[in-house]
């Protein structure tokens, strides 16, 4: 299932034992996607020999919320968000 542009998403908490390319800050915090940037590879498995593809969505985050403080906004590339549910 793709997510829309607009939908808000919810960046899964947590701190897993292996290399992921979610950075800490944004962990459990909810964002804005404002760009479905297609079905990639995920590379990490790749390395490993496996192939699983998986959405990759562009996704603002107002600074006020990350941080207490700040009026602008930070757009990450992520993989494995969950809707805002």
């Amino acid at each position: 299932m793709t997510l829309p542009v607009g939908a808000r998403v919810r960046v899964r908490p947590g701190d897993p034992d292996r290399h992921t390319r979610v950075p800490s800050y944004l962990r459990g915090h909810t964002g804005e996607i404002t760009g479905v940037l297609g079905d990639w590879a995920l590379p990490d498995d790749s390395v490993r020999g496996v192939r699983r593809v998986e959405t990759c969505y562009q996704v603002r985050f107002r600074a006020a919320d990350l941080w207490g403080a700040g009026d602008h906004a930070v757009t990450a590339d992520l993989y494995r968000i969950d809707d805002g549910r």
